[in-house]
């Protein structure tokens, strides 16, 4: 176990690590505990010297990018836009924990303004005060309703008034569709310096301002903790013209859509829609099953299952699953020689949701007020319809004006996110069982969980994969009256021997 070493000495070690037969406390007592009484002179941390100095080298000699994954760094991104916390939870490799929008009501104003970010491309002064009016209304109305509808939802949900915390998750869950992608958020972030690397590769090429400023404050930030991993960002023979090829390869390919595609109709209306699977799935994913304890090649193993009759084969899946006792007891990587491609209009507030699963294949269009928006029952129930639609009709203006005076992508911060987007998710079918599973259980919101029964619907009845559909035994098809209900009680009942104790 390495402790009380800055992260670059950590990864340097194990650089070298991988070039020597020397164990690791050797290795650490040779080659950089030798610097210690310098280091120490100057209030710098053991062996900082050496392992910048075998960074550069490696980096500069060998281009073993590897060594930029052993080390990494936590960083908290405070007050970002909710249109910047997707591209910052873009990369696969990372890990990201998200302020939310059903936990957290956005009520309070500090320094008398309410919690959104005003774009620095609007440079109009009557642009901008449009703006800052239609978003203010569309958090005053936001704010006036949560008591309100926490009261709405007491009354709709009678044996409920003594979770306190299930009622606010309801209300907010109901309301939080008001708030425009411009609100402000608070995003932790953990990453090897590789995977930081590309974030902000990603993030200085981006086409909104904001993502550029929030780049250069994390740089300036990370340099303080793992500067060696990130030498090249800034370099104009490396991050700089890396980041180039990225921008000319996303400009490029928006000027050739104009060409090629016209994206006035859109005919597809249906909320989800499996647009592609391999018919043979879930027959490979039977050749894969039983490839591990064989010794045959998979082509004859693939040929097997192909002679096997259906009942034969749900018995191999059956065997290879097992007996799973919760989600969490998934089969192996035989589940991901099957696949599915879904094509996905949410709201933005499912989506924010659905987006987290990075290690699938996602990637997602503008946010644009084109494609309608979803109204909750308890909105109409509680009476707030009027309010709703007038904040859905100023977002939908305030959009168009800034999508024609700024560009698409400052527009979306204006969009309310009610407001759906269209999104493709592609995975396998172990991935499917995971997200499946995950985002239909009853404390989930209704809307990602009414997506995913979808998806798992049409993996069996339209690719016709009935036993790999038949193994997410834990996709939860129930209703619930409110949701987090269950959650919260257990919450409680865990809180309680602690407060005693």
């Amino acid at each position: 176990m390495l402790t009380n070493l800055p992260e670059v000495v950590k990864g340097a070690l194990f650089a070298r690590y991988s070039r020597s037969a020397k164990s690791a406390r050797r290795l650490f007592l040779d080659e950089f505990l030798g610097s210690v009484r310098d280091d120490a002179a100057r209030g710098a941390a053991a062996g900082l010297d050496r392992a910048e100095a075998l960074y550069s080298r490696v980096f500069d000699e060998y281009g073993d990018d590897s060594v930029a994954q052993l080390g990494g760094a936590h960083i908290a991104c405070e007050g970002v836009s909710n249109v910047l916390t997707k591209v910052l939870e873009r990369g696969r490799l990372m890990s990201y924990l998200e302020q939310s929008t059903r936990y957290v009501p956005y009520t309070d104003r500090p320094d008398g303004r309410w919690k959104y970010v005003v774009p620095s491309e609007i440079e109009d002064p009557a642009l901008r005060e449009s703006y800052v009016g239609v978003l203010d209304r569309a958090f005053e109305t936001y704010a006036r309703w949560v008591k309100p509808m926490q009261e709405h939802c007491r009354r709709r949900y009678p044996g409920s008034k003594s979770d306190k915390a299930a009622i606010r998750a309801k209300a907010l869950d109901a309301l939080r569709g008001l708030l425009p992608a411009a609100t402000r958020s608070n995003v932790g972030v953990y990453g090897s310096g590789q995977a930081y690397e590309a974030l902000l590769l990603r993030m200085r090429t981006h086409p909104l301002a904001e993502s550029r400023e929030v780049a250069g404050s994390m740089l300036e930030e990370l340099r303080k903790v793992i500067p060696a991993f990130l030498r090249r960002v800034d370099q104009p023979g490396r991050g700089i013209r890396w980041a180039d090829y990225l921008r000319s390869c996303e400009e490029e390919t928006r000027k050739l859509l104009h060409g090629v595609a016209s994206d006035d109709r859109d005919d597809a209306e249906s909320e989800v829609t499996l647009t592609e699977f391999d018919p043979d799935g879930e027959t490979k994913v039977v050749a894969a099953a039983l490839y591990a304890g064989s010794g045959l090649p998979f082509s004859q193993l693939l040929k097997l299952a192909v002679e096997m009759n259906a009942a034969e084969r749900i018995g191999v899946l059956e065997t290879y699953v097992g007996k799973r006792e919760n989600r969490r007891h998934r089969p192996g990587r035989a589940f991901e020689h099957a696949t599915y491609t879904f094509d996905v209009l949410a709201d933005y507030g499912a989506f924010r949701d659905l987006q987290r699963h990075r290690m699938l294949t996602i990637d997602w269009q503008d946010l644009t007020a084109r494609h309608g928006h979803v109204r909750p029952d308890a909105i109409e129930e509680a009476g707030a319809r009027d309010d709703w639609e007038r904040v859905m009709d100023e977002s939908a203006a305030l959009h168009e004006r800034l999508a024609r005076d700024c560009s698409p992508a400052v527009a979306q911060y204006a969009v309310s996110m009610a407001y759906r987007i269209r999104f493709y998710m592609r995975m396998n079918a172990r991935e499917a069982m995971h997200v499946i599973e995950l985002r239909t259980k009853r404390q989930g919101h209704p809307a990602y969980r009414r997506v995913c029964r979808r998806m798992h619907k049409l993996i069996a009845e339209r690719a016709g994969h009935t036993a790999i559909a038949d193994a997410m035994a834990f996709v939860d098809r129930s209703g619930y009256r409110l949701g987090r209900m269950q959650a919260e009680r257990a919450s409680e009942q865990r809180r309680l021997p602690l407060a005693t104790e």
